[in-house]
Order: C-alpha cells, then structure tokens, then sequence
C-alpha cells in the first residue's frame, strides 16, 4: 500500500504533450511543471498538486488505496475545469512499474485511458498517458511526464 511513497516531496517536470490526439499527428507541446506530493493514511492515501506556470493553471490528483483489491483509485482535478473526475483510474503496481485503466471522454467520444508510473529511481520518475479508440487493442501516448526531484 505504499507503493507512492516515492512520490512524496517537490518534483521538476518536464511534460510532453501531444497536441491533436488519435488523429496521427506527432506534433508536441513541451512545457514545464512543479509537483509537490504528499503521502496520507500511513502511505495509503496520495495527493499532488502540479503548477503549469507557462499554461497558467494547476493540476490536482488523488490516489487511494483499496486494502480488499490491492488496487489504487486515482482521480484527477484541473483548475481549467474546476472538478475532480468521477471515474477512477484503476490498477496497481508490480515492482518499480505501475499501470493503471479507465474511462475517458476525448472530443464527446468515449476511449480507453492508460496511465503507467515508472519510478526510474529515487530521484527519477515517469508517468505518461495513452488513449485507445479501439477498446485496447492499440495505444497512442499522449502525454508524458518525466519527473526530477527538486534539489
């Protein structure tokens, strides 16, 4: 249950994000982030706020552990919108390597979303973001963000 631990401080990121998703476009728009974690429930509970200074807004997430299924639950707020989802994304990790599934909404149409945490090391992360419009059959990543600690 303690599998975001590593996440708990103050993060640099550098965040890669694809501009036109699952329309066969390769044009990113990189810009940077600042992450400060914290951990809650005795590693049980995550939460991060993440600020967008060149976009102008925040990004919030809320990570909690179910004992019973062994999985977290992660939900994610933007200040654009002002709302923290309803539908989790859903999953666990096995080693350094966390994959998690859900739902999504991309431009009125229903999707499949990945999220997957690698933790490099203690001073390295990754997560990115991939959509399937063919109910899992392929990938397109997204979105990626590759975290550094803060010194």
């Amino acid at each position: 249950m303690n599998d975001f631990d590593f996440l708990a401080g103050t993060w640099d990121v550098v965040n890669r994000r694809l501009l036109k998703p699952l329309t066969g476009s390769d044009e990113w728009d990189e810009f940077p982030g600042r992450s400060v974690a914290t951990r809650h429930f005795d590693g049980a509970a995550s939460f991060d706020e993440i600020a967008f200074p060149t976009k102008g807004r925040y990004g919030m997430t809320v990570r909690l552990y179910h004992p019973a299924t062994r999985q977290w639950s992660i939900y994610w707020a933007s200040s654009a919108t002002g709302t923290l989802d309803t539908r989790p994304m859903v999953g666990a990790f096995t080693g350094n390597r966390g994959e998690f599934h859900g739902e999504e909404t991309h431009e009125g149409r229903p999707v499949r979303c990945r999220f997957v945490w690698t933790v490099v090391d203690e001073r390295r992360a990754r997560w990115e973001q991939a959509f399937s419009a063919d109910d899992g059959r392929t990938w397109e990543t997204n979105w990626t963000m590759d975290f550094t600690r803060a010194s």
